[in-house]
């Protein structure tokens, strides 16, 4: 494999960060050549945060060029909208569904858009769009803040991931605390389980 990019897109405290990390050290587990980025807005909760993970034997920086996203994990429909232009026809983009409303549109009183809308946009890039009721799955496994563990549970559903499933639930016991790692692995489950099944029906 030369080149497999992924980038994480969406608000500060929604755990971006930490699923960076964990696909990072899994590709490190399956022996692959891997570099993780951090691209932060700003730094407080609310504030727009980018990561990107890199995989394969041509990456020598964690750079991912205009459309050159092989997934979009998207943890905030506007901010992956914000960052669509990572993505080509060929990309796949897994999108969250809290919404979380950027300072500036409440500052200057607008509404926050219809997802709906946000989604036609995306999908004038591409067509490869799996929409994952994190808020609702994170909040069966205890708490909203395990939509980054339903993601990417939910990515690694999917089937495009180059990294193996085990070795991603193994990163993320590794980097949760201890007394969260059960909720994380359960939030994790539920992502795969509801991506699995939507591909069924």
């Amino acid at each position: 494999m030369k080149e497999f990019n992924i980038v994480l897109a969406g608000v500060g405290g929604q755990g971006i960060l930490l699923a960076a990390e964990a696909l990072g050290a899994a590709a490190v587990k399956d022996g692959l050549n891997v570099r993780v980025g951090e691209i932060h807005g700003m730094a407080q909760r609310g504030g727009a945060v980018v990561s990107t993970v890199k995989i394969g034997e041509n990456v020598f920086s964690p750079m991912v060029l205009d459309g050159k996203a092989d997934v979009l994990l998207g943890f905030e429909p506007l901010e992956t909208l914000r960052n669509i232009r990572c993505a080509s026809e060929k990309t796949l983009i897994v999108i969250g569904d809290e919404k979380i409303p950027p300072p500036g549109l409440t500052l200057q009183g607008k509404d926050y858009p219809q997802v709906e809308e946000i989604l036609g946009k995306i999908k004038q890039f591409s067509r490869h769009i799996i929409t994952v009721e994190s808020l609702r799955l994170a909040k069966d496994a205890g708490s909203v803040l395990m939509q980054n563990s339903v993601l990417l549970g939910a990515l690694a559903a999917s089937g495009k991931l180059p990294i193996k499933k085990e070795s991603l639930v193994t990163a993320l016991k590794e980097l949760v605390p201890a007394k969260y790692v059960e909720a994380n692995v359960k939030a994790f489950e539920l992502g795969y389980g509801y991506v699995k099944t939507q591909n069924k029906s």
